[in-house]
């Protein structure tokens, strides 16, 4: 079996939807399957509008086994601007190709129209990165192959009828182009929900939900971290590991952090992640630097020792459609917070593992803080059961093993190796 994977970027790129079709594409290479993956050469966010965003080289290499192709970038001057009144011409196809903040590639598009290698199945991700993910069902529709698609849907603050970020991901071109899949992989109930809402079949879903390697997260030296950052043994430390934006709430955990200082509180903050423009900002002028370690991004030593190091991972993220990181956190023992929005609001279960408040209460958001510092044996009471529950529930083998099967399935191959 040739399998096509596509996604709008890939390691040493940062990100969840990268992170896991990188370890799918080496799960299958293990099992004796062939994975090319075509990607942008996109290294940053940034770089699919901006120029000065990084990038790597394009071509073509070996990644652990597997064929990484990657496409060059077409980034317009004045990006934003002049694709946006261009989406708005009511042509779904047209609407995946003019988002001014998806990846632009016309070789990638041309690859699409043309290649004749092997393939006997697509498999793509993520809105809403519209471009590639057409491209990617173009590649399949041409070659009369199977397209599944993983689209890590957003879904959101449920309390808002008229949430953006839901608006964001259920976009009737973005939905037209999941109609065209034969499979769709969801990770929660939620995410679920959300697509059977929009009309989907059921049978066309199916909940995967994500993994953790336990070895790979943990082991980190929590004592050593805590001395070099000057954390004593009492202080509660909160940890924040995502791309530092007010989508992924670091602002609003600042601002949480703020006020539980003012009533007392003692924990101290630290913050790991490529940080975007408006986290820049709101930081040059925030006052309480000094209790914050404001990190960037973590080799994967760093990150054991990191979630070895906090006590609380919070995430207060309104645009996760899973929450990888609340698993590797679970896995070191450490309590939760996140809010109820999105695909985290499946994944804690509130006052068992972490606790849930209303997206965007930053006032409540602060009194969990608190609340946290001050019954630390519940604290790791909560930690304790998350990580039973991980390492339980949550193993990569089981996930990655339900993608083969699936793959098999639709080629019809029931006996599929491995």
């Amino acid at each position: 079996m040739h399998v096509v994977h596509v996604v709008q970027r890939y390691p040493p790129a940062l990100g969840g939807s990268e992170a896991y079709f990188a370890r799918l594409s080496r799960y299958l290479v293990a099992q004796g399957e062939q994975v090319t993956v075509w990607t942008t050469t996109g290294l940053a966010l940034e770089a699919f509008w901006d120029r000065r965003g990084a990038c790597v080289e394009a071509g073509t290499s070996m990644v652990e086994g597997v064929s990484v192709r990657r496409f060059p970038l077409v980034r317009l001057p004045a990006q934003r601007w002049l694709l946006k009144p261009l989406s708005l011409l009511p042509v779904r196809p047209w609407q995946c190709l003019t988002q001014w903040f998806s990846p632009l590639s016309p070789a990638l598009w041309l690859a699409a129209e043309r290649y004749d290698g092997p393939c006997d199945l697509v498999h793509a991700t993520a809105f809403p990165y519209s471009w590639p993910l057409f491209c990617a069902w173009r590649l399949a529709h041409r070659r009369g192959v199977p397209f599944v698609l993983t689209p890590f849907v957003h879904t959101g603050d449920p309390l808002d009828p008229h949430d953006a970020m839901r608006r964001g991901y259920t976009r009737p071109h973005l939905l037209a182009l999941a109609r065209r899949a034969q499979r769709i992989l969801v990770q929660t109930e939620v995410e679920r929900d959300c697509l059977l809402q929009n009309g989907f079949p059921p049978e066309k879903l199916v909940l995967q939900g994500m993994g953790i390697d336990a070895e790979q997260v943990t082991g980190g030296d929590r004592q050593g971290q805590r001395r070099i950052w000057r954390v004593a043994d009492d202080e509660m430390l909160v940890g924040h590991l995502a791309n530092k934006s007010p989508f992924k709430g670091t602002i609003d955990l600042l601002q949480a952090a703020a006020q539980g200082w003012a009533q007392g509180g003692r924990f101290r903050l630290v913050l790991a992640g490529e940080e975007m423009p408006a986290f820049r900002s709101f930081w040059a002028s925030y006052p309480h630097q000094a209790r914050v370690l404001n990190l960037g991004v973590l080799t994967e030593a760093e990150k054991r020792d990191f979630l070895a190091a906090v006590d609380v991972l919070a995430l207060p993220s309104r645009s996760d459609s899973f929450g990888l990181v609340l698993l590797e956190a679970w896995a070191n023992g450490a309590a939760t917070i996140g809010y109820r929005a999105g695909g985290v609001a499946s994944v804690i279960r509130h006052e068992e593992d972490g606790l849930l408040v209303r997206c965007g209460a930053v006032d409540a958001l602060a009194q969990a803080l608190l609340r946290l510092e001050r019954e630390p044996e519940w604290r790791r009471q909560l930690g304790e059961c998350g990580r039973k529950k991980t390492l339980q529930s949550h193993r990569w083998d089981n996930k990655l093993a339900l993608v083969h099967r699936l793959y098999g399935e639709l080629l019809g191959a029931p006996g599929l190796r491995g």
